[in-house]
């Protein structure tokens, strides 16, 4: 089959949204399109000058014989400030407040475009950071997980608050709530991460970091190194935090349990130094 060149382009940029990260050899464009390395090269060029101008990503080459093209996602800082007004709009309702200070995000982490959207800003942010996998805590963590890993191309692995048959052998240890200072457990099976992998951790609510200080341990128990964390909502606190250097889209400054409001405001994604296109 002889590909037109417009159908190259289509596919092409098909098989790199579909394959972020990943190191794509010319020769396997050349071959599926039956075409020359100087054409997949031409339009290759079309492809980036596309995404950059769009703020979709960027495309790094890599030259030499192991070399070849890959797709790395990017937003813009509109998009992130759009996103930011999302998250505020939708969380700052009144009747997503919880007792405690909490809020109801469930339908929200359900929502897959505004989960895919939230993920790529994360992953803008870690663009440049090596990460082999990104750990979050069962249950509400997990769907911010998998939008992040999406755009990062990275595995997924989740932390359990008890030990399941099919998890095989676990590690176990005990952590210190942030919030409540009560001891709380964390398992993880052995065999999910390896030593000396840098791992992402993501929540979707922080409030003291007792949690992340928790998942921070555990990766020391796997010989694991700590890449970063990305939290979707950070609580104002009046205790110490527990963990400092995170990334948050959004900070509850207030609650007013007897009115019912909500203080919403952005959160420290560019005083942490996200990065855009």
């Amino acid at each position: 089959m002889k590909w037109k060149r417009s159908e190259r382009l289509v596919d092409m940029t098909r098989h790199l949204l579909e394959n972020p990260h990943l190191l794509i050899p010319l020769t396997y464009f050349s071959d599926r399109y039956q075409a020359a390395k100087s054409s997949i090269s031409e339009d290759l060029t079309i492809v980036k000058e596309t995404f950059e101008e769009n703020g979709t990503g960027k495309l790094v080459t890599v030259s030499g014989a192991a070399g070849g093209v890959k797709y790395i996602p990017k937003v813009t800082e509109s998009e992130v400030r759009e996103v930011m007004a999302m998250l505020k709009e939708n969380l700052g309702r009144s009747d997503r407040l919880l007792p405690g200070g909490y809020l109801y995000m469930t339908d929200f982490l359900g929502n897959p475009r505004m989960m895919d959207r939230i993920g790529k800003v994360f992953a803008s942010a870690f663009a440049e950071t090596e990460i082999d996998v990104i750990m979050t805590v069962a249950t509400k963590g997990i769907s911010i997980a998998h939008a992040i890993a999406r755009h990062l191309n990275v595995p997924v692995v989740v932390v359990r608050r008890d030990s399941k048959v099919t998890e095989g052998s676990t590690v176990s240890i005990n952590y210190v709530s942030g919030s409540t200072r009560r001891i709380q457990t964390m398992v993880l099976s052995k065999r999910s991460m390896q030593s000396g992998q840098r791992v992402l951790l993501t929540d979707d609510f922080m409030k003291a970091g007792g949690t992340m200080a928790g998942m921070k341990n555990l990766l020391e128990e796997f010989g694991c190194e700590l890449a970063g964390i990305a939290v979707l909502v950070e609580a104002e606190h009046t205790d110490e935090v527990l963990v400092q250097d995170f990334l948050s889209l959004v900070k509850l400054k207030a609650v007013n349990e007897k009115d019912r409001t909500i203080e919403l405001q952005e959160g420290n994604y560019f005083k942490k130094g996200g990065t855009m296109s």
